[in-house]
């Protein structure tokens, strides 16, 4: 396993040339490496972006004209719950780009934990069919005569269609310079064949949320749902007690109301979140 080092033309943020990958942060204030990783025995510190959502979710139970009896730490769960949601669905407009020089005999690369989160694809050049064998050779144009010689799937109905798309799928993989890649133990980044070459470029394609970037209608989404997670923890406190006593009969409480509010409202906004916000899913044959 290899830290590997980020090369000249190779990040879309910090600093160029000569850095470890592990070394790069997350740009903006979200941070998934601490994204309930909270203990209420170290008390809450919230940075800018979670300041404005924690303000929002108060504002909107009614503080401070009304008490609202949530804790900093409550809060802050139900902040970090909506992130997770939005960055574990991030759709293509929060793409990042990264790109390190891997090296000849080592395949398995350790990158930082939000690149590996929602990594979208890696891409290198490597050898036809993991050999040496270049355009114009005899192997190389042996090898292309084998599979072009295979007139596979002639004729044939709307199964057949998909099966010859298969077999186009795995023959472009085989054939071209596109070598292959995945991940292991959430960590690491394996490619194969390994790379013959020091250096060989690696292009790194991942989703990551950027508090500074972040488009104010998906900043909107995650006030709303951490809204409706504080409803539900604060409709369960209240609902402890039906009623407070105090002249005139007291006053009604609605926890009730809240808990049964804070689940509809986050069944809606996972359908907009997985309608509106995520792509579709792709429908890749190979």
């Amino acid at each position: 396993m290899v830290i590997p080092l980020i090369s000249g033309y190779g990040s879309s943020y910090g600093k160029y040339g000569g850095a470890r990958a592990t070394d790069y942060t997350q740009p903006g204030d979200i941070d998934v490496s601490k994204l309930n990783n909270n203990l209420e025995v170290d008390g809450v510190q919230f940075n800018l972006f979670e300041q404005s959502v924690n303000d929002y979710v108060l504002a909107q139970l009614g503080h401070p004209i009304v008490s609202v009896e949530l804790t900093p730490f409550q809060v802050k769960t139900c902040i970090d719950e909506a992130i997770s949601k939005l960055d574990y669905h991030a759709p293509q407009w929060a793409n990042q780009f990264a790109v390190f020089d891997a090296s000849s005999g080592i395949n398995v690369y350790e990158l930082p934990q939000f690149m590996i989160n929602n990594l979208s694809y890696v891409g290198y050049k490597k050898d036809i069919l993991g050999l040496n064998y270049t355009p114009g050779s005899l192997g190389f144009d042996l090898t292309l005569a084998f599979f072009n010689s295979n007139k596979f799937f002639q004729g044939g109905g709307l199964g057949d269609f998909y099966l010859t798309q298969q077999y186009l799928e795995i023959m472009r993989r085989v054939l071209s310079n596109e070598g292959s890649w995945s991940v292991v133990n959430n960590k690491y980044v394996q490619l194969y064949p390994g790379p013959t070459e020091t250096p060989t470029p690696v292009i790194v394609e991942y989703r990551a949320l950027d508090s500074n970037t972040i488009h104010h209608a998906y900043r909107s989404w995650i006030q709303r749902y951490a809204l409706a997670c504080a409803k539900a923890i604060l409709g369960r406190i209240r609902g402890k007690y039906r009623s407070l006593p105090g002249p005139g009969g007291g006053a009604q409480l609605d926890g009730g109301v809240l808990v049964q509010e804070a689940s509809q409202e986050k069944k809606e906004l996972m359908e907009e979140l997985t309608m509106e916000i995520e792509e579709g899913p792709m429908f890749i044959v190979g």
